[in-house]
């Protein structure tokens, strides 16, 4: 080997010690940057989504599985509501305390033994308080047992589609647990399920009330319930492990928003941060309900049928999610059949009616048939045709 070409085998055996290989030859492949997200949010992971829509406007981290601390409670809290709307339970049940309720710590109503509480309030306790002592009392009233009513959260997260959360008990308490995690994007999806019924927000608005005839007082974990208009909810939670977590939802308008923050440092930067994605998305979306130009729908043709023609129905159209500086520019287009072969039964999809956006489709909705149309029998079709030719 030339003296030329062992220098040059030495230096770049020295090069690749050292770390300095050319990056022509040894560079990785560069991701894009992602997209920086319109407000800064001081959190392991969040998201803002549309709580009539379930549109996310925006995230970060969403997927991430974490611990959540007594976010938790939100998935207890749309059990009880379910079992309340189902008429399983009612908020003049008397709930009676086990031993196992009574000594759980964390924040707490401090229930004793054999103590009575109504689910009413039981649910002002967890809603508010967010009481430990009332969840577990709530989960061994529905389900018998803590253990139970875990297993019924679990199962009711898989039918939501929260592919990212397992729950091991009904409080958030992480201490001794393994595998109690949910991510912000779940947490959304939970909190917009809770908030679809109503009467919960008798709760989750409320800054300060009490029990036992005045003598425990409680006060709304949920800062922005007393300082950011248009709160509705809903949850907050902090451990060690979990950070400080929210998931607070705000309605101005027709427009319902949820913003969760996840592991925040402190208190102030979980708030801020919900305050700061609500604050964009209600000063930059607006929820309409459009309007359905009935001149568009047209009757359709049937075909052998005992009549021949329908109007289709037009159909009570939701509420739509846009930018609003763009809610002028949604156009609609119909897409009806020319003619249909008869038998039509009631409900029978004529055709649609979607509106757009830049060309896409941002909403569909199916134009049917008012009712029920037979298909005509040969004796019917003989003698139309003879009163037709006036015989």
């Amino acid at each position: 080997m030339s003296v030329k070409v062992k220098t040059l085998s030495l230096i770049m055996t020295v090069i690749m010690i050292a770390g300095l290989v050319p990056v022509f030859a040894f560079a990785k492949e560069q991701k894009a940057p992602a997209a920086k997200a319109p407000v800064e949010v001081r959190a392991k992971a969040s998201i803002l989504m549309d709580a009539a829509t379930g549109k996310v406007l925006m995230a970060q981290n969403e997927h991430e599985k974490l611990p959540p601390a007594s976010v938790t409670k939100i998935m207890t809290l749309l059990l009880i509501t379910e079992a309340i709307d189902e008429g399983k339970i009612s908020l003049s049940d008397v709930v009676k305390t086990s031993p196992a309720s009574a000594s759980k710590g964390g924040s707490q109503i401090w229930l004793k033994e054999g103590e009575t509480m109504t689910v009413d309030e039981l649910l002002k306790a967890i809603a508010i308080g967010s009481a430990n002592d009332a969840s577990a009392a709530m989960a061994e009233h529905i389900a018998g047992s803590e253990e139970g009513f875990v297993m019924m959260m679990n199962e009711r997260a898989e039918e939501l589609g929260m592919k990212n959360t397992n729950f091991e008990n009904c409080t958030g308490l992480d201490d001794d647990v393994k595998n109690h995690v949910t991510s912000a994007y779940d947490i959304a999806v939970m909190s917009r399920e809770l908030i679809s019924h109503e009467f919960i927000t008798k709760y989750t608005t409320v800054w300060m009330d009490s029990l036992r005839g005045g003598e425990t007082e409680l006060v709304n974990t949920n800062k922005l319930v007393r300082f950011y208009d248009g709160t509705t909810g809903l949850k907050t939670g902090t451990t060690s492990k979990a950070g400080h977590c929210l998931s607070a939802t705000a309605k101005r308008g027709n427009t319902h928003l949820i913003a969760v923050v996840l592991g925040s440092e402190n208190s102030d930067d979980r708030f801020e941060g919900a305050k700061s994605m609500l604050n964009w998305g209600f000063a930059n979306y607006s929820t309409i309900q459009p309007e359905i130009d009935s001149s568009m729908v047209t009757r359709v043709n049937i075909l052998h049928g005992v009549k021949k023609s329908v109007m289709p129905l037009i159909p009570q159209v939701t509420d739509l999610l846009v930018q609003s500086k763009r809610k002028d520019d949604i156009e609609q287009k119909v897409n009806l059949a020319v003619d249909v072969q008869a038998p039509i039964e009631k409900g029978q999809v004529l055709g649609t009616i979607d509106f757009l956006l830049d060309g896409e489709t941002i909403a569909s909705y199916n134009l049917t048939s008012p009712e029920k149309i037979d298909k005509l029998s040969f004796g019917e079709a003989v003698r139309k045709l003879i009163q037709s030719l006036g015989i």
